[in-house]
């Protein structure tokens, strides 16, 4: 009787099978090969991955600072990403305007409009997520908020937001180091492009 039972599954199983393979027929798939010694090799090519050393904690407080700096870049990265894109946008039409009281029309406007759709979302991130908005500012548009505040509003203005930063612990100077510094943020960056994090 198992015998019986062993053999029914067996041709219910490759009886599935078969009906299977018939339809993976219809469908037909083209690979790129290439030609070797005769043969026909196939080829795929794959962009390059870096690889990161990870899951390995020292301890468990360093896995949990890791995954609490995860989740702070996770919240700010989508706004340096917008301020690279904006700043962009803006310059464009900033430079278009020869004389300098349109340019400061123009710039108070923007101004305006950005402190209204993103202020109160700014307003609410905490000093460590504006430390990491800060470098990743400068990360996506090669130059510190320092800098851009100055070119952009004029050095009284920069100097007064960097004593403002400086109240708070941050430094809008601040430069992205990837190598070093900012090692473990460059890590995280990845991550999310990739869409692992």
């Amino acid at each position: 009787m198992r015998k019986l039972i062993v053999i029914l599954v067996l041709v219910v199983a490759l009886g599935g099978v078969d009906r299977v393979s018939a339809q993976e027929q219809d469908s037909v798939h083209y690979l790129e090969g290439i030609k070797y010694d005769g043969d026909t090799i196939p080829h795929v090519s794959l962009n390059p991955i870096p690889v990161y050393p990870g899951g390995k904690y020292k301890s468990k407080r360093l896995q949990r600072k890791y995954w609490r700096l995860a989740a702070k870049v996770k919240k700010v990265y989508p706004y340096a990403k917008l301020a690279a894109q904006l700043l962009d946008e803006y310059e464009v039409k900033y430079e278009a305007a020869n004389n300098p009281k349109l340019r400061k029309k123009y710039l108070k406007e923007v101004e305006q409009k950005l402190f209204d759709q993103y202020g109160p979302e700014l307003k609410k991130l905490s000093i460590s997520e504006g430390r990491i908005l800060i470098k990743l500012i400068d990360r996506e548009t090669q130059h510190t908020s320092y800098e851009l505040i100055k070119d952009l509003k004029g050095g009284v203005s920069a100097f007064f937001w960097q004593g403002m930063a400086r109240l708070f612990g941050n430094n809008l100077k601040d430069e992205y180091d990837p190598v070093e510094e900012d090692r473990m943020i460059e890590e995280i960056i990845f991550f999310i492009e990739a869409g692992v994090i």
